[in-house]
């Protein structure tokens, strides 16, 4: 068992291996330029909304109270009216690119720091590289990855941007195991 002190090199490298990677993948890559489409009347759309003034925050449309009333006829009848949707709306203004950047960089090292961890307590110092690889590879796509998948589930989220989305969780794995592996202790 290794302790979180013996892996704080493989921890931070991998969290900024992946920092990078992604930024080279949401910048150079055009595979995510389709994630979201335009609404067929923009303007419009935003000229209803203005006048709300909708706090930043998490919306549905229609909005149940409570499940138990799907059963009720009205709110049967605004779902099938439709529109049904799943709104995130954000504070105004353009947004931070570097609070995001350093909030993405805590994530990858929350997430290096809990591949440690498991990485730690199952494997032993001088533990063959292609060892540490499966281990924390595996860890990595779980923690990076599949958590979306309950998106596309319950709220709608298209397979398409879920499969992409594994996609370069996949390769963040990698990126994340081919450090820990290179850079376990003898």
């Amino acid at each position: 068992m290794l302790m979180l002190t013996e892996l704080w090199a493989p921890t931070i490298v991998s969290a900024l291996g992946v920092w990078f990677t992604n930024s080279l993948v949401y910048a150079a890559l055009p595979h995510h330029k389709s994630d979201f489409k335009p609404l067929p009347n923009e303007d419009a759309a935003r000229k209803a909304l203005k006048p709300q003034n909708i706090p930043a925050g998490q919306y549905n449309v229609p909005n149940l109270p409570s499940y138990h009333d799907a059963r009720k006829p009205e709110y049967i009848r605004k779902f099938e009216e439709g529109p049904v949707a799943f709104i995130t709306v954000l504070p105004r203004g353009i947004q931070s690119v570097g609070k995001s950047l350093g909030l993405s960089l805590l994530y990858y090292l929350m997430v290096s720091t809990l591949v440690a961890y498991l990485a730690g307590v199952t494997l032993s110092a001088g533990t063959p590289y292609l060892s540490v690889f499966r281990i924390t590879a595996t860890t990595a796509w779980l923690a990076y990855g599949w958590g979306i998948v309950p998106e596309a589930i319950w709220f709608g989220r298209p397979w398409k941007a879920i499969v992409k989305h594994l996609a370069d969780s996949l390769l963040f794995a990698l990126v994340t195991a081919g450090i820990f592996g290179w850079l376990w202790p003898a």
